[in-house]
């Protein structure tokens, strides 16, 4: 469906915190692991967060650290699957009624609608395909098949979520861009849009 200005419509959606309740990816490791693992193997991060409180290492070097922590050596097959089944767990206590009702609207009118996150692809995978959009979101490295616990590229987020939407479809000018967004993270995507949504949702 076109606009009032007769360009495409591209509606974006940040997921954590804007579609859902809580952070997917902190509570993913926790189904994944189980609490009792999840939080032994969190103590030797304890440093690396302090760090991160105290402004010496950066939310972006923290995420880097918390992947290498806790992925490096599972397969890429295991990861889909536990995706799969964090999903089928997870929807109902984890996604806003709201934001879901308004992605399914957003698909109604036409438009092109995707998430853009900062949380793994492989993790976001089974919501992006049971909310029937595109997913653009931050890549894990793999080789023959199994994680090296490294980002592959750079973490989605801030700017780097501009980048990779135009990555994906080309100049934003020739959309008619929507953004849903709920943090500092958001910023620029939200700024590249013709409208935007700063926790709408909440």
């Amino acid at each position: 469906m076109n606009n009032a200005q007769g360009k495409p419509e591209l509606s974006v959606f940040d997921f954590d915190g804007t579609l859902t309740f809580r952070d997917s990816f902190t509570l993913f490791l926790r189904h994944e692991l189980g609490f009792a693992r999840y939080a032994k193997r969190m103590t030797g991060l304890a440093i690396p967060t302090s760090r991160f409180l105290l402004g010496s290492k950066t939310r972006d070097q923290l995420k880097a650290r918390l992947i290498r922590h806790f992925l490096t050596g599972i397969s890429v097959a295991d990861i889909e699957h536990l995706a799969d089944d964090f999903c089928k767990n997870y929807w109902s206590k984890l996604m806003r009624p709201r934001g879901c009702k308004e992605v399914a609207e957003q698909l109604r009118r036409g438009a092109t609608v995707t998430l853009c996150s900062a949380s793994p692809e492989l993790v976001l995978q089974p919501f992006a395909d049971r909310l029937g959009i595109r997913l653009i979101a931050t890549k894990l490295q793999a080789r023959d098949g199994v994680l090296t616990g490294e980002i592959d590229g750079l973490n989605c987020r801030q700017e780097e979520k501009v980048k990779r939407l135009v990555m994906e479809y080309g100049d934003l000018k020739n959309f008619h861009v929507r953004a849903w967004g709920d943090s500092a993270g958001d910023k620029q995507l939200l700024e590249a849009a013709d409208e935007h949504f700063y926790r709408l949702f909440h």
